[in-house]
């Protein structure tokens, strides 16, 4: 069987994000993206909350969710 067979299908279904647009949340930034982002980790799901720094524990608002991923704003 091709790579593309029952078990590569079956991984496309992924369980819904934990967090939604709007609302706000509490987390540590562990790590730093590419592109300059602090990213946290809720329930594995990841956020990209720009203006964090690695170390940083902040309470964010998320502005977007994808399938995969979150971005959120730090909340002042």
């Amino acid at each position: 069987m091709s790579r593309i067979g029952r078990g590569y299908r079956s991984r496309s279904f992924s369980r819904p994000a934990p967090v939604k647009e709007g609302e706000e949340y509490e987390a540590d930034i562990t790590e730093i993206s590419r592109r300059g982002d602090g990213i946290a980790k809720i329930e594995g799901f990841i956020i990209f909350v720009s203006g964090a720094k690695t170390g940083d524990h902040v309470k964010f608002r998320i502005t977007r969710v994808a399938r995969r991923f979150a971005t959120a704003e730090i909340l002042h």
